[in-house]
């Protein structure tokens, strides 16, 4: 959506009366009358990640690597993401991976990567994929690891409410995906969730 297409913040907090309405409320009672702008500025806060290109993040982050060829694990990254099909919450955590090939990445530039993928509508599957490729193209290294294990409150507070229900998704570039011993040693040094 361009800038041009973008609601007013006065017309999005409109359409969060308008849900209060819908859902037999009185959006002007007191405790409800600040809601639509405390909804917005949420927003702001949850979906903040559309502000940004996961990309440019790493791109200035490079160091050239030397000796070290061994593989390069970020463990429980924990993420706060929302569901595209109800705009419900994902929460859980992220583990990633890379073989440095010719360069190395800022460590909190990874998380920045995850944190910005995760402040946008999602899909697991999806969001899985988008961090591995990301770090894939940016650093040309010999292999990626991405594991997310997440409770999807679309399901655990609505639907079916299953509670303790979780989901795990993978996505194991190059020397990951080709080598058995590698893929393993990730794995191991993440509790192996996948």
């Amino acid at each position: 959506m361009s800038k041009v297409d973008k609601p007013s913040r006065e017309d999005a907090e409109a359409a969060v009366r308008v849900l209060l309405r819908w859902i037999g409320e009185d959006p002007d009672r007191p405790g409800l009358k600040n809601t639509p702008g405390r909804v917005i500025k949420s927003f702001d806060d949850w979906y903040e990640g559309y502000l940004h290109d996961p990309m440019s993040l790493l791109g200035s982050s490079y160091q050239t690597v030397k000796d070290y060829n061994r593989v390069v694990t970020l463990r429980d990254i924990e993420i706060a993401s929302h569901c595209e099909h109800h705009m419900a919450p994902i929460l859980g955590k992220v583990h990633l991976a890379y073989l440095p090939d010719k360069r190395l990445a800022g460590i909190s530039k990874l998380v920045r990567v995850v944190e910005t993928l995760a402040r946008r509508l999602q899909v697991q599957e999806r969001f899985t994929s988008e961090i591995a490729q990301c770090i894939n193209q940016a650093l040309e290294p010999r292999g990626v690891a991405v594991v997310v294990e997440a409770k999807h409150q679309c399901m655990t507070t609505r639907g079916v409410n299953k509670t303790q229900v979780s989901m795990v998704t993978n996505e194991m570039l190059g020397a990951f995906a080709d080598n058995d011993r590698i893929r393993t040693e990730f794995l191991n040094s993440i509790g192996n969730p996948g």
